[in-house]
């Protein structure tokens, strides 16, 4: 079958379901969208996934079956999503045995999916009757929302430029501890950027 390959947009908070995130994949040939529901525990495995830098105390449900793939000598090779059904996605994990070249394949939520593969830095397939079906091209006035959205994160970028190296480690730390994941990603980034500006 022939499979295409999406890579992750971003993750923002769902504007059609109270308390829950959209996970924004994207088919980079066409730039159709596929807007996929998750909950707010797997935006943010996904998202410290996403963002290698960032370990929390205790491993994540997500990290621990990362380790237990590695400890059977398994791969995650990549994830397909497959089928669409009443708005439900439907996902396969498709797994390699390190020695035996052993294929093995598991049914899994979309968002699980999306979790091991970044974990795994592996490939996310969908096919063509998924996109046709589910997928999006952004509209002028979803565009704008986006830029909305990227001009919070700049305000907040702003309130965290006047605070010090030093505290800024400080408040990541605290951030990390306390597990609030979406605040210790905001800190990372802006510690990243001064390094860079430093370098």
């Amino acid at each position: 079958m022939d499979y295409k390959q999406l890579i992750i947009r971003g993750i923002s908070y769902s504007q059609t379901q109270s308390g829950a995130y959209a996970l924004l994949l994207e088919h980079e040939e066409t730039n159709v969208k596929l807007p996929v529901v998750i909950g707010n525990f797997e935006a943010q495995s996904i998202s410290l996934g996403l963002e290698k830098d960032i370990h929390p105390p205790r491993p994540l449900t997500h990290d621990l079956f990362t380790k237990f793939i590695v400890s059977a000598n398994y791969q995650l090779v990549s994830v397909i999503i497959y089928q669409i059904v009443d708005g439900v996605f439907f996902s396969n994990i498709n797994f390699k045995n390190s020695e035996t070249e052993e294929e093995m394949i598991l049914d899994a939520r979309t968002s699980d999916a999306v979790a091991m593969a970044v974990r795994f830095d592996a490939p996310i397939y969908t096919t063509q009757q998924v996109l046709s079906e589910a997928g999006i091209l952004l509209e002028l006035e979803e565009v704008a929302k986006e830029e909305e959205h990227f001009s919070e994160t700049i305000q907040t970028e702003d309130s965290l430029k006047s605070i010090s190296m030093d505290e800024l480690q400080k408040l990541l730390d605290e951030a990390v501890k306390e597990e609030d994941f979406d605040t210790a990603l905001e800190i990372q980034e802006e510690i990243k950027r001064r390094k860079k500006n430093i370098d």
